[in-house]
């Protein structure tokens, strides 16, 4: 099950640690109904989008320029059968230097096919991590829904 995780990657030419610094600023690239602090080992945050979804996070894993983990505490989907699909994975970045580029190798451990939401929940991920959280580490801005 290990391998069916869904997992992406994206080179950016910016620094890891500025890369580092955007991804722990989930405000900026995923969503502005973010609340807590997310940029503090063994903080907890919320996020929710409208009726639809809302989740707790734990940062459980934070190294300076190489790694960003969330653990799923709790989470909500009005669109699956089961409400709790995402709850006890873990959401994980993985940073490092390529080819005078700078990596982010995206794994959402426990998002897999068999799960209902799948399909919607990787082409999100894949929006926010290819071009919202892309655009913060390149441009300074990204592209996060907005606050409700």
């Amino acid at each position: 099950m290990k391998d069916q995780d869904y997992t992406i990657s994206i080179s950016v030419d910016e620094s890891p640690e500025e890369a580092y610094d955007a991804i722990n600023n989930p405000r900026g690239w995923w969503s502005e109904s973010i609340e807590g602090q997310t940029d503090k080992l063994g903080a907890v945050w919320k996020y929710h989008y409208g009726d639809a979804h809302r989740c707790t996070m734990k940062v459980t894993g934070l190294v300076s320029g190489e790694r960003v983990v969330w653990h799923v505490v709790d989470n909500y989907f009005d669109f699956t059968e089961d409400k709790t699909e995402w709850k006890g994975t873990d959401v994980i970045f993985d940073i490092s230097r390529k080819g005078g580029k700078t990596e982010i190798r995206f794994t959402h451990r426990g998002l897999v096919p068999e799960y209902e939401c799948y399909d919607i929940c990787s082409n999100a991920w894949s929006s926010y991590i290819r071009s919202s959280l892309r655009d913060l580490i390149a441009k300074g801005k990204g592209h996060p829904n907005k606050k409700e």
